[in-house]
């Protein structure tokens, strides 16, 4: 498995080149990033961001000052916006109340308590903490996604009925924990997934993975 990974890492590299991702200007964009992408794509969060942008609240004392309702109209363009305004004050409350604002003192914890400290909040799932603990914190952990469990499926290397924490454990154990490598790998496999392993009418002639698993 080891070398298959390693493998699926060099052609898509090979094939797409850097990915440069998470687009953001700081760590604090990132985490507000994550929780607005859930059920969107990133061009309307980029709207979103933009609409926070606009305004000068891109900040975590004025977000977390701003009313929950002003917030969820600025943010209309993520979708569902009511329910991530609230799920962006719950982590606000977080933030501020326990670290004061303070991105470096939170990122002091270790990666699982950090984890285990995002996932207590509500609306903020295994794949968004992740996402926040990996490209905002710089903290050695594979994100999951669905554009990745469908090409591992497709490729024959996970079963359909595998579960989130069976799949990263097979990124975590098979490969170094490098927080640059994993930045890469994952923004990649969405590259891949977006362009070519489609969901519906995948373009399996042009996948530089054809023919490597089956």
């Amino acid at each position: 498995m080891k070398k298959a990974l390693r493998s699926i890492y060099n052609k898509l590299y090979s094939y797409f080149g850097a990915q440069y991702w998470w687009p953001a200007e700081s760590p604090f964009e990132v985490i507000i990033g994550a929780i607005l992408t859930q059920n969107t794509n990133w061009l309307n969060t980029e709207k979103a961001i933009n609409n926070l942008k606009k305004y000068h609240l891109l900040n975590p004392g004025k977000l977390y000052r701003l009313s929950q309702r002003r917030l969820a109209s600025l943010i209309v363009p993520a979708g569902y916006y009511n329910i991530k305004a609230k799920r962006l004050k719950n982590f606000l409350g977080l933030f501020m109340d326990t670290y004061h604002g303070n991105l470096k003192q939170m990122s002091l914890l270790n990666t699982q308590s950090l984890r285990c400290q995002l996932l207590s909040v509500n609306g903020i799932g295994q794949e968004t903490a992740d996402s926040i603990l990996l490209y905002a914190f710089k903290k050695p952990i594979f994100v999951i996604d669905a554009y990745t469990r469908r090409i591992l499926i497709r490729h024959r290397l996970i079963k359909e009925e595998s579960g989130y924490a069976e799949i990263q454990n097979l990124f975590m154990q098979n490969l170094k924990a490098d927080v640059r490598l994993f930045n890469e790998y994952h923004a990649l496999l969405v590259r891949l997934a977006k362009e070519i392993c489609l969901k519906n009418k995948p373009k399996c002639d042009s996948c530089p993975l054809k023919g490597e698993f089956n």
